[in-house]
């Protein structure tokens, strides 16, 4: 039976979140893409409720770049966002996307603004 990309995503998603819990200590980094715009949010599962979000809609710098440059500053401002709520450790979440160009820019900036995972 084949799926389409949508259902191929969605039973990705499924597997990978059995595994993949968020906690108040070690909050879930979840990137959500869309054709035009990237978000990223730190979700504690235990509680139930969003720590921390960011995405291009929310940065005018990052609404005007595009593709891996828009990702890249979506993870340093998601980054900034989790020292300021005092999360240094998060658990990523690609939500079925491939981990390759914009979700992969987004993980690389976020490390590279101090997140470990």
């Amino acid at each position: 039976m084949a799926f389409n990309r949508n259902e191929r995503r969605a039973k990705i998603r499924q597997r990978v979140r059995i595994r993949v819990r968020g906690t108040a200590e070690r909050p879930r980094l979840s990137v959500f893409r869309s054709n035009k715009d990237i978000y990223a949010q730190l979700i504690d599962d235990e509680q139930g409720r969003t720590l921390v979000s960011a995405s291009s809609l929310k940065d005018k710098k990052a609404h005007d770049a595009t593709g891996v440059e828009q990702a890249r500053l979506v993870g340093q401002a998601v980054a900034e966002a989790a020292k300021a709520a005092g999360v240094d450790r998060v658990v990523f979440d690609r939500n079925g996307y491939l981990y390759h160009g914009r979700v992969k820019a987004l993980a690389d900036a976020a490390r590279e603004a101090g997140l470990q995972f």
